[in-house]
């Protein structure tokens, strides 16, 4: 079956109704009916929570507890290198942007102007520069933390569709990652800009961010920007700086010039939280 084929049913399917159901179910405190699904969920998923900080399910009140449970001290050292990975997941794609085209797939681009809710003068700070998008599954971490020190500058959320972000659905959807609802965290940093982009999915039923909070719900259906330019909302490397409901997609913008990617990164590789992600050229 054609990837095209494979996607169909997730035009049909009402997604917006969906991931507002699955995210009232991930809230509600069922006590041993939520311990018993979640126990349900690792055996599916194989999550080890053995590096939880709470290994037991019984430890979470709700899904959402568990979803975005920490992990122990130690669990995830940092690299020593200019930008280190921020989830633990898979790389869908890497590489460089070509003019401010972004590769998704065989035959799928996007822009970086459409990435980033229309703003094409944002945009063209990134023209020619580099792109990293990473996939993040249920079984998966589903916080998000700096891959640099960073001082945030603006916080947009770009409504949009909720199809799945899953590999299958990247070959077969056009433009999904500038079609799907987003959060675009722009940040200054020692680089120069960076741009973190956490795209949402179906039943991913909400992202939040640590200076915000929960940033959707609600959903009124039209682009609201946050300005910190005034605000000092400073971040080091390897702190928390958000975090998904379930699991999704971090794409990943800096600008043209001063950054190899690590060598050792090609689509398809797992990754975890901390390793090199890139150093400057010399």
């Amino acid at each position: 079956m054609s990837d095209r084929l494979a996607v169909l049913p997730q035009y049909l399917l009402p997604k917006q109704l969906l991931t507002v159901l699955a995210g009232r179910l991930a809230g509600a405190r069922a006590g041993r009916f939520t311990t018993a699904a979640i126990r349900a969920f690792i055996r599916r998923y194989r999550v080890d929570m053995s590096e939880a900080a709470e290994p037991g399910p019984q430890a979470y009140a709700s899904f959402n507890d568990f979803f975005t449970r920490a992990l122990r001290p130690g669990a995830r050292p940092q690299a020593a290198a200019v930008l280190t990975c921020p989830v633990d997941g898979a790389i869908s794609q890497l590489g460089p942007v070509a003019g401010d085209r972004i590769f998704q797939a065989k035959g799928h681009h996007y822009t970086t102007t459409a990435l980033l809710g229309g703003d094409a003068r944002r945009a063209s700070a990134y023209t020619d520069g580099l792109f990293a998008t990473l996939y993040l599954s249920p079984r998966d971490y589903h916080r998000i933390h700096m891959p640099c020190d960073g001082r945030l500058i603006r916080m947009t959320h770009v409504p949009g569709a909720l199809f799945s972000v899953n590999p299958t659905t990247a070959r077969g959807v056009p433009g999904l990652f500038a079609r799907n609802e987003r959060v675009v965290c722009e940040f200054d940093t020692a680089l120069g800009p960076l741009a973190l982009v956490l795209v949402g999915a179906t039943i991913v039923g909400s992202m939040a961010t640590v200076w915000h909070g929960v940033v959707n719900p609600p959903r009124p259906g039209q682009v609201r920007t946050w300005d910190y330019a005034q605000t000092p909302v400073r971040l080091r490397q390897g702190e928390e700086m958000g975090r998904f409901l379930l699991g999704s997609t971090v794409i990943l913008l800096f600008p043209r010039g001063g950054l190899r990617l690590n060598p050792d990164w090609t689509p398809g590789r797992p990754i975890r939280l901390g390793e090199a992600m890139a150093d400057t050229l010399h």
